[in-house]
């Protein structure tokens, strides 16, 4: 097996002990993103704002590797309150039409730098 580290400017660097992705063969696993913005390395703000961040994290990445949003197979998401999820379900239509990739989205007491969402993903590239 051989993994190549995917990475880009146009996403947050990790700020961790991992890479923004790593690509086996055509399956490319995404790291979790928060909503920090690349440049300033800052946190948004608001719910809305912050899934939109996720959202363009995510793609930076998966545009890194080769891809994009609609090679994601399997999206994970992670919300601080539940109550959020119809506008997660509206921003999450700006970025993805059917068929859309298989999803989880789970409640969770908190995230790193006490972010409101955080994502990740796995792309399956031809």
């Amino acid at each position: 097996m051989s993994k190549t580290i995917i990475s880009t400017e146009n996403a947050p660097a990790a700020i961790g002990t991992y890479s923004q992705a790593v690509r086996v063969d055509n399956t490319v696993y995404l790291s979790g993103q928060i909503p920090l913005n690349p440049v300033s390395m800052e946190m948004v703000t608001g719910f809305e704002q912050q899934t939109v961040q996720v959202f363009e994290n995510l793609k930076a990445v998966a545009e890194a590797a080769g891809g994009s949003l609609a090679d994601i197979v399997k999206l994970n998401i992670f919300l601080t309150d539940l109550n959020n999820f119809a506008t997660l379900n509206e921003v999450m239509g700006r970025y993805f039409s059917a068929p859309y990739p298989a999803r989880a989205a789970v409640g969770v007491a908190s995230l790193p730098r006490n972010a409101c969402v955080e994502m990740d993903a796995i792309l399956h590239l031809s």
